[in-house]
């Protein structure tokens, strides 16, 4: 096992579409075994401290041919690519049939080669799970119904979208509380012990061969949000959460894997407090896209504790391209943000090299796009650096800064800093389209004397100024639009600890 650092730099990678596409340069099918020492290497970029494998499990052929009749999924195929074929179709890799690696990509030993591969770069293994439902086929469905959400006869008469009869029971397929059923899963019941016993023991296996799961949708298995999902229907909801009873047994066997919560809703620090290591930062997300610095500046305004147990992210499988979302500069700006905050980060396989096509998860095939040398040259930059400087070993503080009566584009700022013994380091990003200055209030009391020199770790420039300058005004900045600083700060003529 590699054990992950406690911030780690996570890169998700689309395993099916990837492992083709290695074949086709091979000219011959490649499972996870087969893979290049140099195809590894592409994908553990310095900084990288795990890859999230996803979609290794045995998909469902019950749920591929769900999917293969829905017009309204057909669509979105076709319209990520055109000429998509029903032999590029997979399936969901949320549509589990079996926690079993898939047979295609190699089967259980080529996962084993590929955790060997990555363990000898020190880059740890991310896998799926998915709590809350299971595909229509999987062996749970005909030996295990006390699994299941169930129902009877007359719900599959009035409700035939959401009722499964498998001929022993009637389930209810998988939803959430806000959408309609989905047609290619059946849904696990939270409140049964049963199930919280199997589901504790499947992770427990998966652990055997990872460093940890991402688990999709997790909050809809907490016990509140499932009772109003499913009311009397759930049966007697138990004193105990799902996800510390389940946990826990897990970490008897594997007490440093990690778990880390796909969660919306505002519900992270309730999941963060039922065990999870990490859960997304969907809301900094919408922020960073969506709203103004000072929106951004609000939400980091959090305890930081709470802070270094989110995933910060710009695109992931379930989100657009991020160079589809952001304009070239704003996509930059905004990495700079996320990989310098405290908290796990998630990159996105081709999200270094500008990919547009959000590729739907059921496809094994995506469009050929020409990749952004200097985009890759960026993010490789900007993460080795950041890494190379070890600032995020530290203490981080958000700062504040000045403006002037007649100026007040310092607003557009976000600053921060990290402090401890890998040094001091600043960082400044102008979140908007104009030109932004301020005066930043740095944390550091001693620098009021002597003179420092702050200098880049992403393009090396240095700057000068008296001590009693920054401790008295702060460091003056003039951004161009969505301009970046980060800076390591040392006393002039010391050698930079980075």
């Amino acid at each position: 096992m590699t054990e992950l650092p406690a911030q780690p730099v996570v890169h998700e990678v689309n395993t099916r579409v990837w492992l083709r596409e290695i074949g086709l340069r091979a000219g011959r099918p490649v499972g996870l075994a087969d893979v290049p020492k140099d195809v590894w290497d592409e994908i553990t970029p310095a900084g990288i401290d795990a890859v999230w494998l996803m979609g290794v499990w045995e998909r469902s052929p019950g749920g591929r041919a769900i999917a293969l009749d829905n017009p309204a999924l057909r669509g979105a195929f076709a319209e990520a690519v055109p000429d998509i074929g029903d032999e590029d179709i997979a399936g969901s890799p949320y549509c589990i049939r079996r926690y079993e690696v898939d047979a295609a990509l190699g089967g259980g030993a080529g996962l084993a080669a590929a955790r060997g591969e990555l363990d000898r770069r020190g880059v740890g293994l991310l896998l799926d799970y998915v709590p809350n439902h299971v595909a229509p086929d999987s062996p749970w469905v005909s030996e295990h119904p006390e699994y299941f959400v169930q129902g009877d006869a007359e719900d599959v008469r009035r409700d035939p979208a959401g009722f499964l009869d498998t001929g022993r029971a009637v389930l209810a397929r998988g939803r959430d509380p806000f959408f309609p059923p989905w047609p290619d899963v059946v849904q696990l019941n939270a409140f049964a012990p049963a199930l919280r016993r199997a589901t504790a023991e499947v992770l427990g296996d998966i652990g055997r061969v990872c460093d940890g799961v991402r688990c999709d949708m997790a909050m809809l298995l907490m016990n509140d949000v499932f009772a109003r999902t499913w009311g009397e229907r759930a049966g007697t909801q138990p004193q105990e959460e799902f996800w510390p009873e389940v946990v826990a047994a897990v970490r008897r066997q594997h007490p440093h894997m990690v778990f880390a919560a796909e969660a919306y809703w505002d519900l992270e620090w309730a999941l963060q407090e039922q065990g999870f290591d990490f859960c997304y930062d969907k809301r900094l997300y919408d922020r960073v896209l969506n709203e103004s610095a000072d929106s951004v500046r609000a939400h980091l305004r959090a305890d930081e504790q709470y802070q270094r147990r989110l995933v910060r992210f710009l695109e992931n499988h379930d989100e657009p391209r991020a160079a589809r979302t952001l304009p070239p500069a704003k996509e930059r700006a905004a990495a700079v943000l996320i990989a310098t905050l405290p908290g796990a980060t998630l990159w996105h396989e081709g999200q270094f090299t500008g990919r547009r096509v959000h590729l739907p998860v059921f496809l094994d095939r995506r469009p050929d796009e020409p990749p952004d040398p200097s985009l890759r040259a960026f993010h490789e930059r900007l993460l080795s650096a950041v890494h190379r400087s070890a600032m995020r070993t530290g203490r981080w503080q958000l700062l504040d800064s000045d403006g002037w009566p007649d100026n007040d584009s310092g607003r557009a700022l976000v600053a921060s800093s990290w402090s401890g013994e890998a040094g001091r380091f600043l960082t400044v990003v102008n979140l908007s389209e104009h030109r932004a200055q301020a005066c930043v209030r740095l944390p550091w009391g001693e620098l009021s004397q002597g003179t420092w020199e702050l200098t880049g770790i992403l393009d090396a420039e240095r700057y000068e100024r008296p001590g009693a300058e920054l401790a008295a005004d702060g460091l003056y900045v003039d951004l161009p639009p969505w301009g970046t600083h980060v800076l390591s700060v040392t006393a002039s003529g010391s050698s930079r600890p980075w």
